[in-house]
C-alpha cells in the first residue's frame, strides 16, 4: 500500500464526541428496543437477551466477548476486543471505546442475541419490508428510466441518484425524513466530472471496448439505496465495464445494511412491480447468470477493521479493479479512519494508502469529513447549521484517481 497521511486518533464513545456518545447511550438502545417491538413473536429467551444487551449498552457497562459456540468470527472479534483493552489500559465499556469498534460490535452482539445464524431470521426485516413497499422507492426506479439518455449522461444520473438515496437510512430518522429531494448547495463536493471522464475514457462510442478490471460497489443500505446501487450497476454494465461486483454484509447490521438476501428480495419485488422495474430486474438477473454481476458477502464489511488495515487478499483484489465505489456514511468512516481530520484535508491524500481509484458517495450522518475546498466552508456551515455534519442533508461525491506508484 502507498504511504499516506498519519490520521488523528479515532473518535471515541465517551463525552469527547457528543454524537458518538449519544449513539451508544441513546440511539442504539432505542434501535434495539424497536427491534423488540417489531418482533413480538421472538421467544422469551431472545427477548431477555436482547433486552439485557439494550440496557447494558445504554448504561455503559463493560463490553463482553462473544459466545464462542457457533461463531466463525469469534477469534476476529476477540482480537478486536483485546486491542481495545490495550488501547484503553482499562476495562472497555460501551461508553469509553473507539466508536467504530463499539458500534459494529454492538450490532454483532444483537445478531448473537437474536440467534440469527441459527434461524436466518433478519431482526430488521419488518423495517426493511416497510421501506420496500414505499412508493418513493418505486418512483425512484421509474424516474431513473423515464427517458432515454446518452451513455455518459445515464451513468452520471445513476451516480447522483445513488448518492442521494443514501439518505434513506432506516437507522437514522434525521436523514431518512429528508428524502431524495435536493438543492445544489447540498452537494459539498462534486467530483462527478472527474470520475465520469475516467470511466468513459476507455470506452468507444459503440461501447464495445472494455476495461479489464471489474468495478466494485461496497453497498450500504437496502431498500431505496440498494435499488439505486442496482441501477448504477446496470448502467455500468451497459456502458462501461464487463463486470460489477456488489459487496454486501454477511449478516444484518446497522438496521438497513444490505445482505445478499436483500438483493434477491429486491429483485423479486422488481419483477412483481412490472414496467421499468421488471425490465431492470431481468437485465440484472441475466448479468448475474452470466457472472458479469456478482453479489458477494464479505466478513470484512461487518468488522470493526478500518479500510487501511484490510486483509491483504481483499486489498489485492480491490487494487486490481478499475474502480472501487464506497457507499454511505459508515463505509466513509471506515475509509477515512473514523477520526476528525481538518475538513479541508485533501481526499486523495487521506486515501493515498489505497492504490486503486476510489469513489465515495456519502450523505453526512457523522462528524468525519475531508476534502472540503477550504476550512472556511466548514466554518460557515458551523455558523449557519450547527448539525450539518450529522443531519443527513448534505452529500459528497469524492474521487481519488489511481496512485501514481501503481500505474
Amino acid at each position: 500500500m502507498a504511504a499516506s497521511l498519519r490520521p488523528p486518533p479515532p473518535i471515541r464513545t465517551d463525552h469527547s464526541n457528543a454524537f458518538a456518545h449519544n449513539t451508544m447511550a441513546v440511539r442504539i438502545p432505542a434501535i434495539f428496543q424497536e427491534t423488540l417491538d417489531l418482533n413480538p413473536d421472538y421467544p422469551t429467551g431472545i427477548k431477555d437477551r436482547l433486552g439485557r444487551l439494550r440496557d447494558d449498552i445504554g448504561a455503559g457497562e463493560a463490553i463482553p466477548p462473544l459466545e464462542a459456540e457457533g461463531a466463525s468470527d469469534y477469534q476476529q472479534w476477540l482480537l478486536a476486543l483485546r486491542q481495545q483493552q490495550d488501547i484503553m489500559g482499562a476495562p472497555v465499556t460501551w461508553h469509553n471505546a473507539e466508536w467504530f469498534f463499539a458500534e459494529t460490535y454492538a450490532y454483532r452482539c444483537l445478531v448473537q442475541a437474536t440467534r440469527y445464524f441459527e434461524s436466518r431470521r433478519d431482526p430488521f426485516a419488518p423495517k426493511k419490508k416497510s421501506e420496500l413497499t414505499s412508493e418513493g422507492l418505486w418512483s425512484l426506479i421509474e424516474g431513473a428510466f423515464a427517458s432515454d439518455v446518452a451513455a455518459e449522461q445515464g451513468v452520471a444520473q445513476a451516480v447522483m441518484l445513488d448518492l442521494w438515496a443514501n439518505r434513506i437510512d432506516l437507522s437514522y430518522a434525521a436523514s431518512l425524513e429528508r428524502g431524495t429531494d435536493i438543492i445544489p448547495e447540498d452537494l459539498l463536493v462534486d467530483d462527478s466530472d472527474h470520475v465520469l471522464n475516467y470511466l468513459c475514457r476507455s470506452a468507444t462510442a459503440s461501447g464495445q471496448k472494455r476495461d479489464e478490471g471489474a468495478i466494485y460497489i461496497v453497498a450500504d443500505n437496502a431498500g431505496s439505496e440498494l435499488a439505486m446501487d442496482l441501477v448504477l450497476a446496470d448502467r455500468l454494465l451497459r456502458h462501461v465495464t464487463d463486470r460489477v461486483v456488489l459487496y454486501l454484509k454477511t449478516h444484518p447490521t446497522f438496521v438497513s445494511d444490505a445482505t445478499p438476501e436483500d438483493v434477491w428480495i429486491m429483485l423479486g419485488e422488481m419483477k412483481r412491480r412490472g414496467g421499468a422495474s421488471a425490465q431492470l430486474a431481468e437485465r440484472l438477473t441475466a448479468n448475474w447468470e452470466s457472472a458479469r454481476l456478482l453479489f458477494l458477502p464479505h466478513q470484512f464489511w461487518n468488522s470493526s477493521t478500518l479500510l487501511r488495515d484490510m486483509p491483504s487478499e481483499l486489498y489485492d483484489r480491490l487494487n486490481a479493479s478499475r474502480l472501487v465505489i464506497i457507499k454511505g456514511d459508515a463505509n466513509y468512516r471506515r475509509a477515512v479512519g473514523d477520526c476528525l481530520w481538518p475538513a479541508e484535508s485533501p481526499f486523495r491524500d487521506v486515501m493515498s494508502y489505497f492504490d486503486a481509484p476510489v469513489l465515495c458517495l456519502r450523505t453526512l450522518k457523522s462528524d468525519p469529513i475531508v476534502g472540503l475546498p477550504s476550512a472556511a466552508v466548514a466554518e460557515d456551515l458551523d455558523r449557519s447549521d450547527p448539525t450539518w455534519r450529522v443531519n443527513g442533508k448534505r452529500g459528497l461525491i469524492q474521487f481519488k484517481p489511481q496512485s501514481s506508484k501503481s500505474q
